[in-house]
């Protein structure tokens, strides 16, 4: 069975100069798969816009109005310090959710067993109601609740290795124990929300300056690893975020594309124990281009044939 990706190339008309996080990000990677082969090993799909009924799973009505309202003509607006719109930022924001939202739909119909989705803008730090950190919309989360609206989809969980942690798919679950959220981060670092925030379905893994990936990978096996064998997910969602890259410009972790295979294989595992194989994996972040693109070759090259 083929693997599904998801993409499309209006996520591009999200853009403003000389921002981290920019459309450069997704043509890297989408540049990496092409010329790999790999994208040619998979179904590849364009995304449709998340409908707001779907957008409102995770968010109030008023935000998803909101990001809607912030768009304006051929200007660039700031909805927090960090996070811009641009003319077409709606859309691509619609359609980088209808992308997981679309993965998770056909995994559960049984067309594929895994599935990569190469969008932006990413989705993690988006709050119930506040956009955040370069996101507008959670597209992980809404994706998880649209799978639990399914009858044989009880538990699901999220597992997070961008070098940021999760705060928004945090605020959406916290007290929702169908969500198993496990997030390693660096430590006392952005966003500085939820960071110590824990209870036995969010698992927070802080990582100090400097982590290397031996050091990352007994983290991982000590935290992560007895909450998912206790919780026993239905299906699997990874926010696959490669910014803890050594050569990533924004953060301070040592790790290389043999740490992302590794964790790529352990999901891999995880999933063949628990959710019959079933993964849905999102780009999140990753800032230098060259080091995104090789680990996100190295994160798909796993998940597709492994």
């Amino acid at each position: 069975m083929k693997s599904l990706l998801m993409t499309h190339p209006d996520c591009l008309q999200h853009a403003m100069e000389n921002h981290p996080e920019r459309p450069q990000r997704l043509q890297a990677v989408m540049e990496m798969l092409e010329q790999s082969g790999l994208s040619g090993d998979m179904d590849m799909k364009h995304a449709v816009e998340a409908r707001t009924d779907q957008l409102t799973l995770a968010h109030p009505l008023q935000h998803v109005e909101f990001i809607e309202q912030s768009e304006q003509p051929n200007q660039v607006v700031k909805v927090d310090p960090d996070t811009y719109m641009s003319t077409g930022s709606t859309r691509a924001a619609r359609l980088a959710a209808g992308a997981v939202i679309e993965a998770t739909t056909r995994v559960l119909d049984g067309e594929y067993s895994r599935a990569f989705c190469a969008i932006r803008p990413p989705g993690h730090h988006a709050e119930i109601a506040e956009a955040l950190g370069f996101c507008l919309f959670n597209n992980i989360a809404v994706a998880a609740l649209t799978a639990l609206q399914r009858p044989d989809i009880n538990r699901v969980a999220i597992l997070d290795f961008d070098v940021h942690h999760c705060n928004g798919t945090v605020d959406i679950f916290k007290d929702n124990e169908q969500v198993l959220v496990c997030s390693s981060f660096q430590d006392h670092f952005y966003p500085h929300r939820f960071l110590d925030f824990s209870n036995d379905h969010i698992i927070t893994t802080p990582m100090s300056v400097g982590t290397n990936g031996r050091q990352f990978r007994h983290l991982i096996e000590k935290s992560w690893l007895p909450a998912i064998e206790d919780f026993k997910p239905d299906l699997i969602f990874v926010s696959a975020g490669f910014d803890a890259h050594q050569d990533d410009p924004l953060a301070e972790i040592n790790l290389n594309e043999d740490d992302y295979r590794w964790m790529t294989k352990l999901i891999i595992s995880l999933a063949g124990t628990y959710t019959a194989g079933r993964i849905i994996s999102t780009l999140e972040g990753g800032y230098n281009l060259t080091s995104l693109a090789n680990s996100a070759k190295a994160h798909v090259e796993v998940l597709i044939q492994s």
